[in-house]
């Protein structure tokens, strides 16, 4: 009873086994560095058209893609490893509100920033301009979240859920754990802690060191 993620060190498949990792699941992984081009890419197309990691392979033979779907699933199929609020739990709707926020303000950005053609064309000054101002509105969105947040221990509280493992994969990512520290000290704090994890010492050691 095997998954299977296709993902890359460093990646956002990273939180994915993370999460499996604490929950204890055997998993595989098919390493396919998108960003590096056609190729790679093409290792993902069979299971997402998309060519766009991660994606996910149940033991059941089901295909999952979005990483936060695929973390909310993940919690979903193992409430033994209580790494999310279950419904009901007051704490729910801020869970999915910021499990929500993660991709679609920060996660969103790269696609646009790994490859600034995409929407700047061939003008290296549009370029750059790109490349200034996503990172900036990441830095920009991370603040809103920590203003927004009232972290315990973890970001949701005195329990650890994959949203604390989600940001602490993404906010490796441009531009950085030091300015992410700047414009979300609150929030920093606890990624400290994600980083120390014990269990995970290993895993972030091999799939993606902090800065």
């Amino acid at each position: 009873m095997t998954y299977t993620v296709y993902g890359a060190a460093g990646s956002g498949s990273v939180p994915v086994e993370a999460a499996l990792t604490l929950i204890g699941a055997p998993y595989k992984v098919i390493e396919a560095v998108t960003w590096e081009g056609d190729r790679e890419r093409d290792k993902v197309a069979p299971v997402n058209p998309m060519r766009q990691i991660p994606a996910l392979i149940t033991p059941d033979g089901e295909t999952l893609t979005e990483s936060a779907a695929i973390l909310i699933w993940l919690t979903e199929q193992h409430p033994e490893a209580v790494l999310a609020p279950e419904p009901g739990d007051p704490r729910r709707a801020q869970f999915l509100r910021w499990m929500s926020f993660v991709p679609a303000s920060i996660y969103s950005m790269f696609w646009v920033r790994d490859v600034p053609s995409r929407l700047g064309g061939d003008d290296p000054a549009a370029q750059a301009a790109i490349r200034t101002r996503t990172a900036e509105r990441i830095a920009d969105c991370w603040g809103v979240m920590d203003s927004q947040l009232e972290p315990g221990r973890w970001l949701l509280g005195d329990e650890l859920t994959v949203l604390d493992l989600y940001v602490a994969t993404a906010s490796r990512w441009t531009p950085g754990r030091d300015r992410f520290a700047e414009v979300a000290p609150g929030m920093a704090e606890v990624m400290t802690r994600v980083d120390a994890l014990p269990e995970l010492q290993a895993f972030w050691a091999e799939r993606f060191p902090a800065e």
